[in-house]
């Protein structure tokens, strides 16, 4: 093959080798900062304007719509539009969207069905389930995710449910499911589910994909379920044109159903695989990967790689033991203060790394209390809470009466007698007659699905949407009025005065106040009436749910999950300790199959954490762990994680005596007299 001109020369040898290799299947095993974006683009860049490929008949997949984001734009800079047009840049998701939206008919759906977030999905259980216990709900809907994603349907999860908890979720799955279908709906799973399994009943369907996919590419591959692989095996049929790029190393989705086998089962699946191993390191200085290297070498080999790095050596790593947890926030903090100072670094070259969100809330009141500017990663969005999202249901279904999901939130927030069995009945009116589920509620009185006293709250609610409807679209209407109205109409204070004790109920209503009030400003600023409010909060959520383009000079927080893909000069890891990292579950939970198994698959996936974690780190690693940490309401002994033993530092002295002995007060107004030092001293 003619080696291209216009694939750049300062790729290295391996780079190079997975951007020109096409004779079959390749899985590329990128290490951390081993440049597996570049690799990605250039390859589709290399299909597009050397190989003659057209954009339309290649797909790239990924996790996240940020990541699909950057592919693209960095695609965009190396190659003419004119060849671009028609890829397909995604997430498996979106993939899987664009695809039932086509392909419809064969799910059972109209092609105006109804998306559910997890949110919907979760009332959907609570009615079915009968509880509020959140905890229960969410271990539901975890067990219903992850059948989903094995491609295992409400039978084989009843075969194979072995635990009482499993046994209740697979029960309420055939109903969730029951449900779904009669809403004419799909939850966040099924995007990826119903193809997969369409394509693999359905040679017709089958073919006609296969004839549109000539080149499949995909990123982070080792976060695969089962479900997704399917999806792709059959879009890229016996060809086999295909390069996965991922990192066993950093495979730690065990929990939501990816699964680090599909890394082999490629190998076997197609036997001419090409594999090609990313091992120089463009982030990190050595010191620091010879530690992640260290770590993940506990673990059992798949394919073995050692990550290297010509940028230097690099700072010692250093361990800190402090007393309890309150101590560890307060030494993360002087930490940074004094680091910031002294390297004349900013805020954001700065990251507090933890095991679990709980960890977070004693560095933020320290962080607060020392006035250090932080921002918490992945942290929920205003427009993503429960509150807020009850009152836009109500404004997106007066916008659009075609709007399922937000009917039913509207429709049963607050409760106003409409129960899970007359919606069902609605939905599979509506399906039947091909209607929203709005436009069902005006004709099904005419059938004899429901009885009276079911139908009455149903009309009530849909005549008060269509009051408030129509006086939106009158001329002049005033949507600041039409606001107050609707929230006094719906009593949604009462409701959640009902609902909740007296202080989270006010922090929902003073939320919502604040929401109505924004509201009420844009559509006298902008001049908007309802219906342009409603499309215009859609926009800004939508958008935010993206990452920000502009970073906050900020100290970044974040779990170590939500910290995979990023990297900062300076970390601290926190909490290094046994029972938080490695975690091994909750004492009481159900141990499914052979307990040693389990647990030892258990600290391998800790293990690949721990390694996410030290290969975050540019330029330095610090590590904490607590000899004491609160649990409920008493101090809990802890003993350091056996994962630092595994990154074979040197020895470093933790701390002088003379700076052991001081108290955190002292070590602040050490810090001040620090920073309040003269430059030139």
């Amino acid at each position: 093959m003619t080696v291209s001109n216009q694939v750049p020369t300062d790729l290295n040898a391996k780079q190079r080798e997975a951007v020109l290799y096409l004779d079959g299947p390749a899985l590329v095993l990128a290490g951390a900062g081993s440049g597996k974006t570049r690799v990605i683009t250039q390859k589709m860049a290399y299909l597009l304007r050397d190989c003659g490929y057209s954009g339309r008949n290649v797909v790239a997949l990924t996790f996240t719509n940020k990541a699909a984001r950057e592919m693209r734009e960095r695609l965009e800079q190396i190659v003419d539009k004119r060849l671009m047009r028609g890829i397909t840049v995604s997430t498996f998701h979106s993939l899987g969207l664009k695809f039932l939206r086509e392909e419809s008919k064969w799910a059972g759906l109209k092609t105006s069905f109804s998306i559910m977030d997890s949110n919907d999905s979760l009332g959907i259980i609570q009615e079915l389930l009968a509880t509020t216990d959140k905890g229960r709900l969410r271990a539901v809907q975890q067990e219903i995710s992850l059948w989903k994603n094995a491609l295992l349907g409400p039978d084989e999860a009843e075969r194979s449910a072995s635990t009482p908890s499993q046994v209740e979720a697979a029960r309420v799955y055939r109903d969730y499911c029951a449900t779904l279908a009669a809403y004419q709906a799909v939850d966040f799973d099924d995007l990826v589910r119903l193809p997969a399994q369409i394509l693999l009943d359905h040679a017709e369907v089958r073919e006609r994909w296969q004839a549109r996919v000539h080149y499949l590419l995909v990123d982070e591959y080792q976060d695969t379920n089962q479900c997704q692989y399917q999806f792709l095996l059959s879009l890229i049929g016996s060809r086999g044109m295909l390069t996965a790029v991922g990192d066993d190393d950093q495979a730690i989705y065990a929990w939501r159903g990816a699964t680090v086998e599909n890394l082999e089962r490629l190998g076997i699946d197609f036997p001419n695989l090409q594999l090609i191993k990313l091992e120089q390191n463009y982030r990190s200085v050595q010191r620091i990967l010879s530690a992640a290297n260290n770590v993940i070498g506990h673990n059992p080999v798949v394919f073995g790689k050692k990550l290297w790095s010509d940028l230097g050596i690099g700072e010692s790593i250093s361990i800190k033991a402090s007393e309890n947890e309150l101590a560890e926030a307060q030494w993360a903090g002087v930490t940074i203060s004094a680091e910031r100072f002294d390297r004349k670094a900013q805020w954001k070259d700065f990251a507090i790394l933890y095991r679990s969100n709980h960890q977070a809330r004693i560095l933020e009141q320290t962080l607060r209390d020392m006035r250090i500017p932080y921002v918490i990663a992945g942290g929920q969005s205003f427009f993503d809470k429960a509150e807020i999202r009850d009152i836009l249901a109500y404004l997106r279904i007066m916008a659009n009466d075609q709007d399922d999901p937000a009917f039913i939130r509207a429709a049963t927030t607050p409760r106003r007698g409409i129960g899970q069995t007359t919606l069902q009945s609605l939905g599979e009116y509506a399906a039947a007659s091909g209607q929203s589920l709005y436009e069902a509620v005006f004709e099904i009185g005419l059938t004899d699905r429901l009885a009276e006293r079911q139908l009455q709250p149903l009309r009530t609610f849909a005549d008060f949407i269509q009051r408030v409807r129509d006086r939106s679209e009158q001329e002049g209407a005033d949507a600041g009025e039409l606001l107050d109205e609707m929230l006094h109409a719906i009593d949604y204070e009462r409701y959640l005065y009902d609902m909740f004790d007296e202080r989270p109920a006010q922090l929902r209503w003073t939320n919502v106040l604040e929401l109505i009030g924004w509201l009420k400003r844009k559509a006298e600023e902008d001049g908007m009436g309802l219906r342009e409010l409603v499309q215009h909060v859609a926009l800004i959520t939508m958008l935010e749910r993206g990452e920000d383009d502009e970073e906050p000079d900020a100290v970044r927080l974040s779990t170590l999950h939500a910290s995979k893909g990023l990297e900062y000069p300076h970390v601290l890891l926190i909490g290094v300790e046994e029972g938080l990292l490695p975690h091994l579950g909750r004492e009481d939970e159900d141990i499914v199959g052979d307990e040693q198994e389990v647990l030892a698959n258990r600290v391998q996936e800790e293990r690949r954490l721990m390694y996410v974690g030290i290969t975050r780190a540019q330029r330095s690693l610090r590590l904490s762990w607590c000899k004491r940490r609160r649990r409920a309401r008493e101090y809990v002994v802890r003993e350091k994680s056996r994962f630092i033993e595994e990154m074979g530092l040197e020895a470093v002295p933790e701390e002088s005596p003379e700076d052991k002995a001081l108290s955190p007060k002292e070590r602040l107004g050490r810090l001040k007299d620090l920073l309040n030092k003269p430059s030139n001293a």
